[in-house]
């Protein structure tokens, strides 16, 4: 990428994001999720995707992951996804590969257009599917729904982080990519 972290590599990106993602969003502890499951950590990677540097270099990752995979639109479930593509549209339009962005709602409002996908998504597009963290994949699922409801493809689907307890359905029938799984974040380097 030439005007954002020219001199960057991918290589170098991903590990700087492993360091901000342990640094600001893992913590250990007694947590309950939001399925009302237990867990000894948490991760609260909304701190990594509203942050500058974190926002920046997952989007640049996304962005290289993304490559060739003729993609219009970038979007998920709010409000997990709604930082991750507006990051993935600046970035693609520095690249000089604009991809727009969509916001997901968990369900269409009442009022207005009555619609539960904001911003430009036409049936036929293929979507990238985006979340900051997959744990059992609801997120994920209900924004794949609405998607191709509308008429979208989805092509892809990105997660910052997978916490690999559900979701094996998405990864058999989708192009599936985690930027890191859990195991790697909770190792101590």
């Amino acid at each position: 990428m030439t005007s954002v972290y020219p001199d960057l590599s991918l290589v170098t990106a991903r590990a700087r994001l492993l360091e901000i993602v342990r640094a600001k969003a893992y913590k250990e502890g007694s947590f309950t999720l939001a399925s009302g499951k237990q867990s000894d950590f948490y991760l609260d990677c909304r701190l990594v995707t509203l942050d500058p540097e974190g926002l920046a270099l997952f989007s640049r990752l996304i962005c290289a992951e993304l490559g060739d995979a003729q993609v219009a639109a970038v979007g998920g479930l709010t409000l997990g996804a709604d930082p991750i593509s507006a990051g993935v549209a600046v970035t693609s339009h520095l690249l000089g590969k604009p991809i727009r962005a969509f916001i997901v709602r968990k369900e269409a409002k009442q009022h207005g257009t009555a619609r539960q996908i904001e911003g430009t998504l036409n049936a036929g597009d293929r979507v990238a599917i985006v979340d900051d963290v997959m744990t059992s994949g609801g997120s994920v699922k209900l924004a794949i729904e609405a998607v191709e409801k509308a008429g979208g493809i989805v092509a892809k689907v990105i997660c910052l982080v997978d916490r690999k307890e559900g979701g094996d359905d998405i990864r058999a029938r989708y192009d599936f990519k985690a930027i890191f799984e859990i195991s790697e974040v909770r190792a101590k380097k």
